[in-house]
């Protein structure tokens, strides 16, 4: 069997794990709405090990930020304000065009201060936990086509498309397990971080289950970080939008690297052998995200470099390194992502490739590619909606964090220097 035909074999499977939607579970999200839903979570119900992550989560949000790192010490000077080319005139009218469309309401939840710590309170289950901003499937079509203009214009052709095609896929999930209320296109916050100018900093937030967007923006710079995009499934095998798939090319990229290593250095590269190991020590796998070390809340995690170093590498598998690094990169417009490109290049000497599991053509894997100015991680997932106990090809979680303070535009603010903003005044 060929390895595409082994990927399709894998994706094309998820049906056979199709929940029982006559459960109490299935039957109670059927009838809520994202807020019942949240409520018979998170005070209601309250399964242990959810309430629990809940908690943990409130008490990190709790911490000042200080970033990502590898050793617990915040490196200075790795980033610089520099022309990228973004078309911020654009952008910034996509914004206004959001703005004058909303309600006095919707403008004090949606417009926060630049320096609210509100950027750091996103995450990417399906139930709200930070219920903040607009929320697309309550909003006028109007509105929500603003937003997405918004989004159009401020990502690359195909990081827009890969994010509606998270949606869609989203959409797709609510509709296999009767939740269409809590799992569509449009059940996610946006929110706006400062007053939208072309010569001072501002920012956004998009997110809900499976895509979580932070956007900064200064003058023609961006950042767009932290991120996370996954999809349960992975291919939409039905319906308008039948044939849409994401994630698949981080997954063959990252196994044809994996296969292209010496057996010496496979082995230096695999930090377990298996998906969830015994060897793991406590913590090193939970519940929500699984072999994920820089999901939600985890602003501040310290996760120290694993694998093999980028630099002894191959020039053709250093090549592959940069071909990954480029779709975890896609988001961006067009220059800077060809900058943040040679950006981590130039970091190959302290880049480390780590992964976790088999490494055979059907095997699910984890793996991490992190530097001092970039983290990506790839996970394939046990299900959550779907019945698969252990890890499928067909449930993926990607994200990219940038360390050393360089989340939400951190690193380049304190160039800038103090935030001053006019108030927006709402008009009616």
């Amino acid at each position: 069997m060929t390895s595409q035909t082994a990927q399709d074999a894998q994706h094309e499977s998820f049906r056979q794990y199709l929940p029982d939607l006559n459960t109490p579970r299935f039957q109670a999200i059927a009838k809520n709405d994202a807020y019942g839903h949240a409520k018979e979570l998170l005070e209601y119900h309250r399964p242990p090990w959810l309430y629990g992550l809940y908690v943990h989560w409130r008490k990190l949000f709790e911490e000042p930020f200080k970033g990502v790192t590898n050793d617990g010490a915040v490196r200075p000077n790795l980033f610089k304000l520099r022309d990228e080319g973004v078309p911020i005139d654009a952008i910034t009218r996509a914004a206004n065009a959001v703005i004058s469309q909303l309600s006095a309401e919707q403008t004090a939840r949606t417009l926060l201060h630049i320096d609210s710590p509100e950027w750091r309170s996103w995450s990417n289950p399906e139930f709200l936990v930070s219920d903040k901003g607009i929320r697309l499937d309550e909003i006028t079509p109007s509105l929500r086509d603003s937003v997405f203009l918004l989004l159009e214009t401020t990502l690359s052709p195909e990081g827009y498309a890969k994010a509606r095609a998270a949606m869609q896929i989203n959409h797709f999930l609510g509709e296999l397990v009767n939740a269409p209320k809590v799992m569509n296109e449009h059940s996610y916050n946006f929110v706006l971080f400062g007053v939208p100018a072309v010569d001072r900093p501002w920012g956004f937030s998009l997110y809900g289950h499976h895509l979580c967007l932070s956007v900064f923006l200064h003058k023609t710079q961006i950042v767009v970080s932290p991120w996370f995009t996954g999809a349960e499934p992975n291919l939409i095998d039905a319906g308008p939008h039948k044939g849409t798939r994401i994630l698949h090319v981080e997954e063959q990229l990252g196994l044809e690297l994996m296969q292209s290593l010496s057996d010496e250095l496979k082995q230096r590269a695999t930090v377990y052998e298996k998906m969830k190991d015994p060897k793991m020590p406590r913590g090193r796998w939970n519940h929500d995200d699984q072999r994920h070390l820089c999901g939600a809340y985890r602003d501040n995690r310290v996760v120290p470099y694993e694998g093999v170093l980028v630099s002894e590498l191959a020039p053709a598998q250093q090549s592959l390194v940069l071909c990954i690094l480029s779709q975890y990169l896609s988001y961006l417009p067009s220059r800077s992502r060809k900058l943040k490109m040679r950006d981590c290049a130039e970091r190959f000497d302290e880049t480390y490739f780590s992964w976790i599991g088999g490494h055979g053509d059907a095997d699910p894997f984890y793996y991490r590619i992190q530097s001092p100015v970039v983290l990506v991680e790839f996970d394939h997932h046990s299900g959550v909606f779907l019945s698969n106990a252990e890890p499928a090809k067909f449930h993926i979680h990607t994200l990219l964090r940038t360390p050393n303070a360089g989340d939400y535009g951190f690193a380049l603010r304190g160039q800038i220097g103090p935030a001053v903003e006019q108030e927006y005044v709402w008009e009616e």
